[in-house]
């Protein structure tokens, strides 16, 4: 039974009608004829689940014993498109808010592969430029939260993360040392062939 034919049985006035021309009404069964009831559709749905599940159709799925993401956040109506950016790893797309948002949360590891304090300037200079940039936009699109970046405490902490790993880089290199010192001679030998060997 097509969908207008349903329809039609279903208005009460087309009933009307149809019982006052000598038509008279579809018995209560002949509209549904052939057609599971609910709670056979309820059981058909659990049987294929449960042979899908047998079958192990649902082995291995992506994010399987993974926490769902995103509960206890707020509702942002832009949720689609900063996932979207965020799994794909997008770069330069979408609006400005939500690119600066995702630079933001990249921006210390950035400044980590830095080599001199003028860079790490620039590129925060730039960085506060854009966002302050995006704020004045009176375009439409998710309003512009990302915070602009104190260049001073950005430098400060950028010297402290590269000492930290100065000190844990000469830390690993002399215990390195330790433990080859600690070899006999050949076996010292033939570790350090090995790790040549391993950086080439």
């Amino acid at each position: 039974m097509t969908e207008k034919e349903n329809r039609e049985l279903a208005d009460p006035r087309l009933k009307a009608a149809r019982y006052r021309s000598g038509g008279g009404l579809p018995e209560e069964g002949e509209a549904d004829a052939g057609r599971p009831t609910m709670e056979q559709r309820d059981q058909i749905v659990e049987i294929e689940l449960a042979q899908a599940i047998r079958r192990g159709d649902f082995d291995n799925l992506p994010g399987a014993g993974k926490p769902l993401t995103g509960l206890g956040g707020t509702y942002d109506p832009d949720w689609w498109i900063r996932q979207k950016i965020e799994r794909e790893r997008l770069t330069g797309l979408g609006p400005p808010a939500l690119t600066l948002r995702t630079e933001n949360a990249e921006l210390d590891d950035r400044l980590d592969r830095v080599g001199s304090e003028a860079e790490l300037r620039e590129i925060l200079t730039d960085f506060n430029r854009r966002v302050i940039e995006a704020r004045r936009q009176l375009q439409g699109g998710p309003p512009v939260v990302t915070p602009t970046r104190d260049i001073d405490a950005a430098l400060e902490r950028w010297r402290e993360r590269r000492a930290a790993r100065v000190a844990e880089a000469a830390e690993a290199r002399a215990r390195h040392q330790a433990e080859l010192d600690a070899l006999p001679r050949r076996e010292r030998r033939r570790r350090l062939r090995a790790e040549r060997r391993a950086s080439r």
